[in-house]
């Protein structure tokens, strides 16, 4: 018995070790509760964890095409200028450079015209529409002190204005109406806002002035209480839309730094 018991023992361990494995095999698969699942076949596949990528906004932009259906009237003549321009710009929605009128590019141009108080607003690109554009986009954002702080930048020859906060453009560029030739014309040089009032009276034009902002022997920034494309120019002041002057207002202060440059054409 004594030379059989080793035979027994490893006849026993071979049938043990043959049902542990099995009921490893069985219990591998279960949760954590010790509960054993259902064999899963040899032909199911594997899972992954690689997921679906996400589309390329880039490839949809490339891939999209203009919308011909629209009731903006007849292709501007400056269409494909107003259209390189806006594009360039950015922020006024897409636009197909192609010099043909779409839903999308009336879009654009309408609400850069309502941006820039255009009227009529109705995605046009006529004289206007394209020398304001071009006004804005040529503007010398280069030639502005950039400071060490806030600096409101008037640039005369393009009758555009823009705010840098130590060089870098934090507002603009937008449109302004300066003063006109001979003892009209806008100070320039840098100077300080020494004084401010949402409603100022003018004496000698008798008028009030909202979001008066003074910076130079009478002259400031403030709405204009006109229709800013009519004119040839100011008395002197800055003349602003309304929400660039009421964006100015909330934004500077006394002793903030204007730099006026440049030289308005017919002056």
């Amino acid at each position: 018995m004594k030379i059989r018991r080793p035979i027994v023992v490893a006849a026993a361990l071979a049938v043990a070790l043959t049902v542990g494995v099995s009921a490893f095999a069985w219990a591998g698969s279960g949760d954590d509760r010790g509960v054993i699942a259902e064999p899963v076949s040899d032909t199911a596949e594997p899972e992954t964890d690689t997921e679906t990528p996400e589309p390329d906004p880039q490839e949809e932009t490339q891939t999209a095409t203009p919308t011909v259906d629209h009731d903006c009237g007849d292709t501007g003549p400056h269409q494909k200028q107003v259209e390189e321009i806006l594009a360039d710009l950015g922020g006024y929605g897409e636009v197909f450079v192609d010099g043909e009128q779409s839903r999308e590019d009336c879009e654009a141009i309408t609400e850069f015209q309502e941006r820039m108080g255009i009227s009529p607003a109705e995605g046009h690109a006529g004289d206007l529409t394209r020398d304001v554009a071009v006004r804005i986009h040529e503007s010398d954002l280069d030639k502005c002190d950039p400071g060490g702080g806030i600096v409101v930048c008037i640039d005369l020859t393009h009758q555009t204005l823009w705010v840098t906060d130590v060089g870098e453009i934090v507002y603009g560029p937008t449109i302004v109406r300066t003063g006109m030739a001979g003892q009209y014309k806008t100070q320039t040089g840098k100077l300080e806002i020494t004084n401010r009032a949402e409603q100022e009276w003018s004496k000698p034009y008798k008028v009030w002035l909202p979001y008066w902002q003074h910076f130079y022997m009478g002259q400031g920034l403030h709405e204009t209480t006109t229709y800013i494309h009519d004119s040839f120019g100011s008395h002197g002041c800055v003349n602003l839309l309304h929400e660039d002057a009421v964006a100015l207002y909330e934004m500077l202060d006394v002793g903030d730094v204007l730099h006026i440059f440049g030289n308005k054409p017919g002056t």
